[in-house]
C-alpha cells in the first residue's frame, strides 16, 4: 500500500508542476485507485503485484469508503454554505422598487415631513451622474448612496494616490493605485448595497457627454478644471438637466444649482469665460483644507436630494459661498445673462 501512496503523491506533485487543474489531479488519483482494485480482483492471492499493492482488497475498500464519506461531507457543507450565502445576499437590484429590509435604513428620511415615503421613492427612482470622484465627488457619492438614490453614475479617469487621502474620503490607503471610480464603487456599495453604481473609467469628452447625460436626471460636477465645467454645463443646458456645481480654493468653497430649464442661469451666465492662467490655481497648486471638500460635497448632495424630491428650495439663481477660515457663509443672487452663448439668457 505504501508503494501506491508514494505513486499517488508523485502523480499529484507532477500535476502541480504541470499546472493541471485540481479536478484533473483527483481524476488521475481515482484512475489509479480503480487500477489497484482491478489488480486485486483479477490476480490470484499471493501474486507479487497484489503483495506490492497491499496484499488485501479489503484495505483498499475501507480506504475508499473513508474517502467517499469525506468527499460527501465536504459536498454537503459546500451546498449548505452556498444556500446560506444566497439567503443573506441582497436580491439583484431592481431600479425603482424597494426590497426586503431596505426601507428600515431610510426611516429618518421617511419621518421628515418634507420627504416622507413619496420623497424616498423619488430618490429610489432617481438617476444621478457625478463627474469626478475626487474631493467633492467623494462625500457627494457616499451621501447620495446612503440617502438611497437608486442609480448613481460616476465618471473619472484618475487613480487613487497617497496625496488624495487627505480629503478624498471615499478612498483608502489600501486602494492606492486603483481607479477612483472602482474605489468609489466599493465604498458606496459598502454603505448601501441596494444602490446601482455605474463606474465610467474614462475622461469625459465632448463626443460622449451628450449620450451619457441621457441616462441621468441630475448632474453633479465636482471637477477642478474649467474646460470640463464648461463642457458639462453646455451638455446639461442642451439636455435640459439641472447641474449642481461645486468649487474649492484653499479655505473657501462655493456651490450653486444651474438650471436654465427651471428659470435659473447656467454656469456660463455667471462665468462667461475661464480666468487667465494663474488667476484660479487648482487645489494641487494652491492647496486646500482637508475637511472643506467634505463640507461642500455634502452640501451638493443636499441640493441633489432637494432637487429630486422637491423639498425646500434649491440654490437655483443663488451662489452659496462658505469661508472655512472665518466660519462664515454668504449668498449672492444670480441672474441669467442676456445673450449668453450657451443658454441664450
Amino acid at each position: 500500500m505504501a508503494l501506491v501512496l508514494v505513486i499517488a503523491a508523485a502523480l499529484w506533485g507532477l500535476g502541480v508542476v504541470m499546472g493541471t487543474s485540481v479536478r484533473a489531479r483527483f481524476a488521475t488519483l481515482a484512475a489509479l485507485y480503480a487500477l489497484v482494485l482491478v489488480v486485486h480482483l483479477i490476480l490470484p492471492v499471493g501474486h507479487p503485484l497484489r503483495m506490492a499493492t497491499g496484499g488485501s482488497l479489503q484495505g483498499w475498500l475501507i480506504l475508499g469508503g473513508f474517502v467517499a464519506l469525506g468527499a460527501g461531507y465536504a459536498l454537503v457543507l459546500r451546498r449548505l454554505r452556498t444556500r446560506v450565502e444566497d439567503q443573506e445576499a441582497p436580491e439583484a437590484p431592481e431600479p425603482g422598487r424597494f426590497r426586503t429590509g431596505e426601507l428600515e435604513r431610510y426611516t429618518r428620511h421617511i419621518v421628515l415631513r418634507e420627504l416622507g415615503g413619496p420623497g424616498q421613492k423619488r430618490l429610489k427612482q432617481a438617476r444621478v451622474l457625478v463627474v469626478g470622484a475626487g474631493g467633492l465627488g467623494s462625500p457627494a457619492l457616499l451621501y447620495l448612496a446612503a440617502a438611497g438614490v437608486g442609480t448613481i453614475g460616476v465618471i473619472d479617469d484618475d487613480v487613487v494616490d497617497a496625496g488624495n487621502l487627505q480629503r478624498q474620503v471615499a478612498h483608502t490607503d489600501g486602494r492606492i493605485g486603483m481607479a477612483k471610480v472602482f474605489s468609489a464603487k466599493m465604498a458606496m456599495e459598502a454603505v448601501n448595497p441596494y444602490v446601482v453604481v455605474r463606474p465610467y473609467e474614462r475622461r469625459l469628452d465632448a463626443d460622449t457627454v451628450g449620450a451619457l447625460l441621457e441616462d441621468y436626471d441630475v448632474v453633479l460636477d465636482g471637477t477642478d478644471n474649467f474646460d470640463t465645467r464648461y463642457m458639462v454645463n453646455a451638455a446639461c443646458v442642451a439636455a435640459g438637466k439641472p447641474l449642481i456645481s461645486g468649487a474649492l480654493s484653499q479655505w473657501e468653497g462655493q456651490l450653486s444649482v444651474f438650471d436654465p430649464a427651471g428659470g435659473g442661469p447656467c454656469y456660463q451666465c455667471i462665468f462667461p469665460e475661464a480666468p487667465a492662467p494663474g488667476l484660479a490655481p487648482s487645489c494641487a497648486e494652491a492647496g486646500v483644507l482637508g475637511p472643506l471638500p467634505g463640507v461642500v460635497g455634502s452640501m451638493m448632495a443636499v441640493e441633489c436630494v432637494k432637487q429630486i424630491t422637491g423639498a425646500g428650495q434649491v440654490l437655483r439663481g443663488e451662489l452659496l459661498i462658505y469661508d472655512a477660515l472665518w466660519g462664515e457663509t454668504r449668498k449672492i443672487g444670480l441672474k441669467r445673462r442676456e445673450g449668453c452663448p450657451c443658454c441664450g439668457g
